[in-house]
């Protein structure tokens, strides 16, 4: 008999992501998207429910008699109650690695768009102000270079070892700060949080959102950071205060990129959304992960999942 599949947010995968593979299986459902109070209903039914951030209750499940597997199209897996899942019997699987090389590009690419002011640039281009300049060159933003410039890591997982490697090439000096304390065993120097951030040009957070890292950087160690240093979050919304961001860009010359936020999407009385030096801040819409490879490599997980899990489930 086939499997019912249900995928609950299919928009989040994007359009262009070719999901036939998953017919194999069995019969698929696909929503783009699914509210809490749509959810019940549509999993009801199913064999194998496959989620990126729609939520999966006890009573949800409870009320499921043919769900087995869960599979979560992503690496976090916050949005399923594990425990009751487990109680239940009903397997949950994510899938790891598959964006690594997707965020590392994504660090890179705010990294530029601030340190050499592109935003600016084009600007000057786009509205004139270079063709009535007169001169062959503008040097009225200057930018430095990564070369010589200390790189502090906030995550040194696998995520954050890639950017370390990358950011060696252009030779930047790396230091990392252990959010769990226990991650001391990297080919780079470990630092105090304080210690990093007072010392780096280039901040990067690569972290997990845990107890450990909820508000991490406030109010009371953002002054730490040097003039003009650039502060990257492509780790989860939550670890920076947003606020306390918004009050420190605007109080002096500092940068951020953030492809996280605490809440997502971006609400309208969010304080960064109404910082004056807007040219300090570059904010994505948690794009990082969604290269295309990426999210081939994602389904392909997801696919593996699955055929791993009927090979060890008996008919």
């Amino acid at each position: 008999m086939p499997k019912q599949i249900v995928i609950l947010d299919t928009e989040t995968l994007g359009e262009d992501l070719d999901l036939s593979p998953l017919e194999q299986f069995g019969d698929v459902t696909r929503y783009k998207n699914t509210t809490p109070d749509e959810t019940l209903g549509r999993i009801q039914n199913a064999d194998i429910v496959i989620s990126n951030k729609v939520v999966l209750s006890e009573e949800m499940m409870r009320q499921c008699p043919d769900l087995d597997l869960i599979c979560i199209a992503a690496t976090g897996m916050n949005n399923v109650d594990l425990e009751a899942a487990k109680k239940l019997g009903i397997i949950v699987k994510n899938v790891s690695g598959y964006s690594t090389q997707s965020v590392v590009q994504h660090t890179f690419a705010m990294l530029f768009y601030l340190l050499e002011h592109l935003k600016y640039y084009d600007n000057v281009v786009q509205t004139g102000l270079w063709t009535i300049s007169g001169l062959f060159t503008d040097v009225s933003r200057p930018f430095y270079e990564i070369s010589g410039k200390k790189w502090g890591i906030i995550g040194m997982g696998t995520i954050g070892q890639e950017v370390a490697r990358v950011a060696s090439t252009f030779g930047a000096h790396i230091s990392y700060y252990s959010t769990s304390g226990e991650n001391s065993d990297q080919a780079y120097i470990q630092q105090p949080l304080d210690v990093l951030l007072s010392t780096s040009d280039i901040i990067s957070i690569h972290a997990p959102l845990n107890e450990k890292t909820y508000g991490l950087i406030n109010e009371t160690n953002l002054p730490l950071l040097k003039e003009k240093a650039i502060l990257l979050n492509l780790g989860r919304g939550g670890i920076i205060n947003e606020t306390d961001l918004a009050y420190e860009l605007d109080r002096r010359e500092i940068y951020a990129g953030l492809d996280v936020l605490e809440k997502e999407p971006v609400e309208a009385d969010n304080r960064l959304m109404q910082i004056s030096h807007k040219e300090r801040l570059l904010i994505t819409p948690h794009i990082a992960w969604t290269s295309i490879e990426a999210r081939e490599k994602l389904l392909e997980g997801i696919v593996e999942n699955i055929k791993q899990f009927l090979k060890a489930t008996p008919v």
